[in-house]
């Protein structure tokens, strides 16, 4: 991001000034590659729409009552497609979200999910079935196998959620969403080249440069 004000410079440097305010340094580990379903299918992202994947994160407002929000992300450009906050959700909510995101994007192939109530209910299987979406549910108590949309929520409970004190259901729809759209339009993704997920959406078979320019659209460079 800072690179895309003008500012030059480097990893080693941002470390030194985190280090001075005594920010948070985050220690990657060597990550193991998950690309296990419960299915005998393996299905890793190769294109937009290809494999969306949704689950829930909770929260509370002030009042000490519960947040429940769902998110829906595309594992190919990491854009967040919805992050809807709510009391709760049944079954028809869930199809709700899921049919107004189609209508504007488009039948996705597959969609991964865990096995929770929401997701292997009845009416959600049959709506899953009838516009032929490959669902794929990952084996009971392995979040890793969802691997995309837990670290997107270990980053939206880090930079919102932790940071904010809703005070009611409204507030926390605003915030959240202002967040989402920050997220996808502004925040440039290390596996994107450094580029925001909405900005690659739109130029996904483009080669990617590391982002070096004010304006996150010229993030995206071709390269002869």
């Amino acid at each position: 991001m800072l690179r895309s004000e003008g500012w030059r410079v480097n990893r080693k440097r941002i470390q030194r000034l985190m280090r001075l305010d005594g920010l948070k340094i985050t220690v990657k580990p060597k990550k193991r590659k998950r690309l296990g379903v419960s299915t005998s299918e393996r299905q890793r992202a190769v294109r937009v729409g290809h494999v969306l994947s949704w689950d829930f994160v909770f929260d509370r407002t002030e009042d000490g009552r519960q947040l429940k929000i769902l998110g829906i992300l595309d594992e190919y450009t990491r854009e967040c497609l919805c992050l809807k906050a709510a009391r709760y959700f049944r079954g028809v909510d869930v199809i709700s979200e899921i049919s107004d995101l189609i209508e504007e994007r488009g039948i996705p192939e597959h969609i991964r999910s865990d096995n929770g109530p929401e997701f292997i209910a009845t009416t959600v299987k049959n709506w899953v079935e009838s516009r032929r979406v490959g669902a794929i549910y990952i084996n009971p108590g392995s979040p890793w196998e969802n691997a995309y949309i837990e670290s997107f929520f270990s980053r939206f409970r880090d930079e919102c959620l932790e940071r904010e004190l809703f005070g009611s259901l409204q507030e926390a729809r605003v915030v959240i969403e202002d967040w989402r759209k920050e997220y996808n339009e502004l925040r440039p993704h290390s596996a994107l080249g450094y580029a925001p997920p909405s900005v690659f959406s739109m130029h996904p078979k483009a080669p990617i440069a590391r982002l070096s320019a004010p304006s996150g659209v010229e993030c995206l460079k071709e390269i002869n």
